[in-house]
């Protein structure tokens, strides 16, 4: 335990069942909290339920996950934003309001402040279907911003978007983690992944399959003995 991260979670007997099929398998794992963690892997290899069962969005068939933290260390508050977050048939602003649902003390300037954070002001009364694929994202963002949380979980959070939406949403995931939120979120890009991780995860199979320190990782993994995957298009 002493060799323990400050602050991780671990990760002990996890089994996700679908279908009668094993699609996550994790016997034990612990994940250090250390600012941004890229979950990397095969399409169906298991990232969106890998982080799903840590934000407690699905519970596992068997296994336990546990929050270790510094007793200075306030409690963990998650946030989660899927690949596609869907939008209700209402303004900008009142799809971010929906934020309000799980924190009711949200302000008004707070709902003002991260309209302009996430640079949709000029859309707040836009009818949020209207939205393109980035202005959504950056929404969807901007609902996990006004949750507060110290920990977000992201899935693909730029897939599909084109250069400049991309830039804008990582400007916002730097803006996560300049104010002490740590970031795991799942990519296919590895030149987002040199960008913004400190520490990588390899899934394939369900399975942890390598981690590491970015630097170490890409110097361990990326050779040709690596899977086949890491020398694929993919990144």
């Amino acid at each position: 335990m002493d060799n323990l991260p400050l602050n991780a979670i671990e990760i002990s007997d996890v089994v996700v069942k679908r279908g009668g099929k094993i699609i996550l398998n994790i016997p034990h794992a612990i994940i250090p909290l250390c600012g941004t963690i890229a979950c990397i892997g095969p399409n169906g290899a298991g990232k969106t339920t890998l982080l799903k069962v840590l934000h407690g969005l699905i519970k596992p068939d068997s296994g336990i996950i546990k929050f270790l933290r510094q007793p200075h260390f306030p409690p963990i508050r998650s946030a989660l934003v899927l690949h596609e977050t869907p939008m209700i048939k209402c303004s900008v602003e009142s799809n971010l309001r929906l934020a309000q649902n799980k924190q009711s003390n949200i302000s008004k300037d707070e709902i003002e402040s991260t309209l302009k954070q996430i640079e949709l002001s000029h859309l707040s009364n836009t009818p949020a279907t209207k939205l393109s694929a980035g202005e959504r994202q950056k929404l969807s963002l901007g609902r996990a911003i006004l949750q507060k949380p110290n920990l977000i979980f992201l899935d693909e959070p730029t897939s599909n978007l084109d250069p400049s939406s991309t830039s804008q949403v990582e400007l916002i995931i730097h803006n996560f983690i300049k104010n002490g939120c740590n970031v795991l979120f799942t990519s296919h890009q590895l030149s987002q992944v040199k960008r913004l991780a400190d520490y990588i995860l390899y899934i394939d199979n369900g399975e942890i399959k390598g981690e590491g320190e970015k630097k170490l990782f890409l110097q361990n993994y990326m050779d040709q003995s690596s899977p086949q995957f890491l020398h694929q298009e993919y990144l």
